[in-house]
């Protein structure tokens, strides 16, 4: 695999940067999952992070990487949630100004989240585009430096590094199960271990509608769709009409891309429930609703993304069982 991206050693550079500020994440072996396909299966996770997701590894890696001057101009982004968590507790370790843009269709506990963790945040829009546009103004007004959910190669990078942890935690991994948003995700892991070794089969996942990439891809182009309610909230949001890098990355490294339904993801926070003694929320239980609805040849990792989830989504979905 060439460097057509950007370097493959910025991944490992991603590495050494955020080492000390985020840990490795275990990867364990899920005897139920295993015993259901026949095959070995692992989870990855990422939900043990501070922030409860992956995003942690990209966003430190952009936010340190930043001068002093920058960082004395405070930071600003726009998120779904799980990134806007991950810079508002890098800018709060590190005493930055931090702003972040979110859309009304951002569940209330990751909003309190950000709260929490010394962030102001202003809510726009009903969508990740219409946080987009608000936070470009205040780059533009203010100075202070945007720090990009998923199109931009030190947060690609900083994701990557999951599949550097993959390849060292589990040598013999054939395919990998990976949430698809935006893609700075599978841009990262796709990169990683596809430059590590080309026949590792990386799979995409997400929900039914809205789903961007998906629809972007099949296009052949970037879309621009209207979101809509889904329990793997974590995954809406559009991947800008100008991507430079997710796209391409995405088109290139992936090799199969599922839609999963509402009823599957349901059934994947169950399951991880049930099976797994752990609350999930919906973006991570896509990847468990494709394990449940597929036969897999392993050893095949699923990518827990995160845990960040309104309780009352977790008690609508016990009442509704």
């Amino acid at each position: 695999m060439t460097d057509s991206f950007f370097p493959f050693r910025d991944i490992y550079k991603a590495k050494h940067r955020i080492s000390s500020i985020v840990e490795p994440t275990p990867l364990i072996y899920s005897e139920p999952l295993s015993d259901l396909l026949q095959t070995d299966v692992y989870l990855k996770y990422e939900q043990e992070h501070p922030t409860g997701a992956f995003k942690i590894r990209g966003a430190a890696n952009k936010v340190l990487s930043l001068s002093e001057e920058d960082r004395d101009k405070g930071v600003t982004t726009f998120s779904t949630g799980n990134h806007g968590i991950s810079v508002a507790y890098i800018a709060n370790r590190l005493d930055i100004s931090c702003t972040v843009c979110i859309s009304n269709r951002v569940p209330s506990q990751k909003r309190r989240k950000l709260e929490r963790l010394g962030a102001q945040v202003i809510v726009t829009g009903n969508s990740q585009d219409d946080a987009k546009d608000y936070c470009e103004r205040l780059e533009r007004e203010s100075g202070m430096t945007i720090i990009p959910p998923f199109d931009d190669p030190d947060i690609i990078a900083g994701q990557g590094t999951i599949g550097l942890e993959l390849i060292e935690q589990c040598p013999d991994l054939k395919k990998v199960i990976i949430p698809l948003s935006g893609g700075g995700l599978l841009a990262g892991i796709g990169y990683a271990l596809k430059s590590i070794d080309a026949s590792i089969q990386i799979k995409g996942v997400t929900m039914e509608k809205s789903a961007v990439m998906y629809e972007s891809l099949k296009n052949g182009t970037p879309l621009l769709l209207e979101e809509t309610e889904t329990l793997a909230d974590s995954l809406l949001g559009g991947i800008g009409l100008d991507n430079r890098y997710t796209f391409p990355m995405t088109k290139a490294f992936i090799d199969q891309a599922e839609l999963v339904s509402e009823a599957s993801i349901a059934n994947g926070i169950y399951y991880m429930m049930d099976h797994h003694k752990m609350i999930v929320e919906g973006a991570a239980a896509a990847g468990i609703g494709c394990l449940l609805n597929n036969q897999e040849t392993g050893p095949v990792v699923a990518i827990i993304t995160g845990n960040n989830i309104d309780s009352e989504v977790i008690d609508k979905l016990v009442k509704e069982r």
